[in-house]
């Protein structure tokens, strides 16, 4: 096998995919190689499976929701069954993705991925020489350095399990713990968060999260927060969370604990420093082009790179901009003006553009329209009270700077504003767009 590559690619998830296959279309010799089965992780460990578990959630919670509004019996969620059909489509991606990149021309390997200079690299027994790589190896879960993390399972774990346990813990107050909590408490389980810090989903407006705390409540989902897990000790068949807050130490049991405090690039398996490749807080040390800045030959994209937010749109942008820098010479930088992000909670949190404490910061005149809109059409027609905005408006030209978003449709109307912002439209320019009535979009003339 010829190991002379224009092109190497760590990783095979969207960024991956997306540079390797551009790279390729200029007629680059091209490689990909991945030490887990190809797809990555929103295909096949995070954002898509994620969701196709939030659809019979949803069920559940609209079943729950609309019970004495004209609907009655009982519905449940069959976790085995449900697993199977998140398997329908992760199965299938491994072989689907190694096919497409043959049918590309490029060059498909198996392995763990370690620098030994500058443009090699080794995968087992061979020796890799390339012109250009890119580290596009996604995100892992961060160290905790507690005793016991060895009995905690990821996101991955968690979307495998075969059934559901009944007490599931979740160490950490981010996204994970925010979707899997309203997944599995509507499945059935009992479910407790444990969050370092103050309060749950810190890249959400605060406001927004308060009234969001209102459905986490409704299903049982108990949120304790300002408190640090210390240690987790396994006692027969089940586990014992250690952690301590405002009002001492504290014990939870659980038969599942799951790890939601927090991802970071995965790199530290890949030995960077012999490939002359600095890094800083965990991540490549990047110049504007995404292109390492101790290695010329070397650039990173997506969650590896962890240079903008960790989103799978993000992820392909990067990618973009780093395929046209390869075939092209350096001139292609990373924009991510406009880039929504969504919490898949049941109702979801969305949010585009500035917060209110970022714009502030930044010395921006703006005004502020913060809202909760429980009675609202939107709201009272699915018997959903948590339903509310914030928007931040530019005073002097009044474009949007910021919108943040909870309540029914959220995760698809925060769109609106991500094409507003990133194409500078005003609120005017949305006031008087007409919207199909009733919809969600049409109340956002409304919350400007």
């Amino acid at each position: 096998m010829d190991m002379n590559y224009d092109l190497m690619v760590i990783g095979t998830g969207t960024a991956a995919m997306v540079c390797a296959l551009r790279v390729a279309k200029a007629g680059w010799k091209v490689a990909v190689i991945d030490e887990k089965p190809f797809g990555g992780t929103c295909a096949l460990r995070g954002c898509d499976p994620k969701k196709m578990l939030v659809a019979d959630a949803e069920v559940i919670d609209a079943k729950q929701r609309m019970t004495g509004h004209g609907v009655k019996g009982d519905l449940r969620i069959d976790w085995p069954d449900l697993i199977r059909f998140k398997r329908s489509f992760t199965d299938p991606v491994p072989e689907k993705h190694e096919r497409r990149y043959e049918e590309a021309g490029i060059v498909t390997l198996h392995g763990t991925a370690k620098f030994t200079g500058p443009n090699q690299l080794s995968v087992g027994d061979y020796e890799i020489e390339y012109r250009k790589i890119l580290i596009a190896s996604g995100a892992r879960p961060i160290p905790l350095a507690i005793p016991g993390e060895e009995h905690l399972i990821d996101n991955e774990g968690f979307l495998e399990l075969p059934s559901l346990p009944k007490r599931i813990v979740l160490v950490g107050g981010g996204y994970i713990a925010a979707e899997f909590s309203h997944i599995a408490a509507r499945a059935g389980a009992e479910v407790t968060i444990l969050q370092r810090g103050p309060r749950m989903l810190t890249q959400f407006e605060p406001e927004l999260v308060n009234w969001l705390m209102d459905a986490f409540d409704r299903i049982g989902v108990r949120v304790i927060t300002d408190t640090a897990v210390d240690a987790i000790r396994r006692s027969g068949g089940k586990y014992v969370v250690h952690a301590n807050g405002k009002g001492g130490p504290i014990e939870v049991v659980a038969d599942l604990v799951v790890h939601a405090a927090g991802r970071a690039p995965a790199i530290e398996r890949l030995d960077l420093e012999k490939a002359g490749i600095a890094a800083e807080h965990g991540k490549p040390k990047l110049n504007k082009f995404l292109q390492s800045v101790s290695n010329p030959a070397v650039y990173a994209a997506g969650d590896a790179a962890s240079n903008g937010p960790p989103l799978t749109p993000v992820s392909s942008h990067d990618a973009k901009v780093v395929a046209a820098n390869l075939v092209e010479g350096n001139h292609r930088e990373p924009d991510y003006k406009g880039a929504p992000s969504v919490a898949f909670t049941l109702p979801p949190i969305a949010r585009v553009g500035l917060t209110e404490a970022e714009a502030n910061e930044a010395g921006l005149r703006f005004r502020t329209k913060c809202e909760r809109t429980s009675q609202w059409f939107t709201a009272r027609r699915v018997a959903e009270p948590v339903y509310g905005h914030k928007t931040l408006i530019e005073e002097e030209t009044g474009t949007i700077l910021g919108a943040h978003l909870v309540g029914p449709g959220a995760d698809q109307a925060i769109n609106i504003f991500g094409l507003a912002i990133r194409h500078g439209l005003t609120a005017d320019d949305l006031k008087t767009t007409m919207f199909a009535y009733p919809t969600g979009a049409s109340d956002i003339g409304y919350m400007v």
